[in-house]
């Protein structure tokens, strides 16, 4: 596909809730399958795409990436427009444009930021039930702050990668790790130049715990010194995760 003679760089957003996560999959439908049957009936030929990242099941996207190789000839200007049509409205391509040869989603990343979401109260919001995870006591959001900060920096993340994942390095660098409040609670960001198999979800577990003042903040320093992921506990809910942005050069 490669002999093709376009390269595009297509940036979409979708609502993972009823979807097995983005990889293509044969038994279950997966965000990569219904992509690349629209794909292929508006560009007339087959097509496979390759993306900056494998969300899993329940977890959403607000910005992510992909590329494939065509020879179509539908104008860029049109191009998104047409996708939609034929996409259904849980994914949405938000822009698309000519990408050089040699680019790929996956290999040229240099960065990506995933948001998390909580919300707080005495019973949940149905509301969010698919798009953010519910805590019903209050967070002490200068300990989660205060931990959060612990993260940044250059570390072995092994305590934080679940078994399944890719056989990669543990050492990944966190540019920003922060919490803000939100109406409904808490949204939580982290800026990696990588992310370990269920890396934000499994310190999401420990920085809640935090929150609910079951653990102290040095509970951070120890769990990643440990390198242990059974030492990190009950990784958070995947419905609170979104993958936010990709960064290239």
């Amino acid at each position: 596909m490669k002999q093709r003679k376009r390269n595009l760089k297509l940036t979409i957003a979708y609502d993972g809730s009823d979807y097995h996560g983005f990889q293509r999959q044969n038994k279950v439908v997966a965000v990569q399958n219904v992509l690349e049957k629209a794909l292929m009936k508006l560009c007339k030929e087959p097509i496979e795409v390759a993306a900056a990242g494998r969300t899993d099941a329940g977890v959403h996207a607000q910005g992510q990436v992909v590329n494939f190789f065509t020879d179509t000839i539908v104008p860029l200007e049109r191009f998104c427009f047409a996708l939609n049509r034929l996409l259904p409205k849980d994914i949405v391509a938000l822009e698309v444009e000519e990408a050089d040869r040699d680019f790929s989603a996956l290999h040229c990343v240099k960065s990506k930021k995933y948001i998390y979401k909580v919300h707080t109260g005495p019973r949940p919001n149905p509301f969010l039930h698919n798009y953010s995870s519910y805590v019903n006591k209050p967070l002490n959001l200068e300990k989660m702050q205060e931990a959060l900060k612990l993260l940044e920096g250059t570390h072995d993340f092994s305590a934080f990668r679940s078994a399944g994942g890719n056989d990669t390095s543990p050492i990944r660098t966190i540019y920003e790790a922060s919490c803000k409040t939100t109406a409904e609670g808490f949204e939580f960001l982290f800026w990696s130049n990588g992310f370990l198999y269920h890396m934000v979800r499994n310190i999401m577990g420990v920085i809640l715990n935090i929150g609910l003042e079951r653990k102290p903040v040095e509970e951070v320093t120890r769990v990643l010194a440990s390198k242990d992921r059974g030492e990190a506990g009950r990784m958070a809910p995947a419905n609170g995760l979104y993958l936010h942005q990709v960064y290239y050069k």
